[in-house]
């Protein structure tokens, strides 16, 4: 099972702060399944606005987590660098607010690959609760990650 610091997923991603939503890959099996952790923290710039006085992590930055953590098992599972890109989501369910001091464990796991395209499935927990899930479609073009 390969772990990843933030470093080596920057080295893998081309996505810098404040996009950058996987801060260390626990589990690859670089086949089937990954899980990733990120730090939810007061300091990310979304909780200014989404709400003030009651921050909550939106939905679809969980979901761009859940797409980036099987972005780096794809681009690992094809052995080449690109840039992963969403093409669909489907049966999307939040079930628990995620807030500033969470940790968020990403759970994906791989249901089908196609030379660069891939399906999988992401989960996110807290505290061992599952706050969302969905399954997801990502691309990956040729080309390197920048630094």
């Amino acid at each position: 099972m390969a772990i990843l610091s933030i470093e080596e997923i920057m080295t893998t991603l081309p996505h810098r702060y404040p996009m950058l939503l996987v801060d260390r890959i626990i589990e690859c099996d670089d086949i089937k399944r990954i899980v990733g952790i990120k730090n939810v923290t007061i300091n990310e710039p979304f909780f200014q606005g989404h709400f003030p006085g009651a921050p909550v992590m939106p939905g679809v930055l969980q979901l761009e987590a859940m797409a980036q953590t099987g972005g780096v098992l794809l681009i690992r599972l094809l052995k080449s660098a690109g840039i992963p890109y969403f093409m669909a989501m489907d049966n999307v369910k939040f079930r628990k607010v995620v807030k500033p001091g969470d940790q968020m464990r990403i759970e994906c796991e791989l249901i089908q690959s196609r030379s660069r395209l891939a399906k999988f499935t992401g989960k996110i927990f807290v505290d061992g609760a599952l706050a969302s899930e969905a399954d997801l479609m990502c691309m990956v073009t040729k080309g390197p990650a920048s630094a």
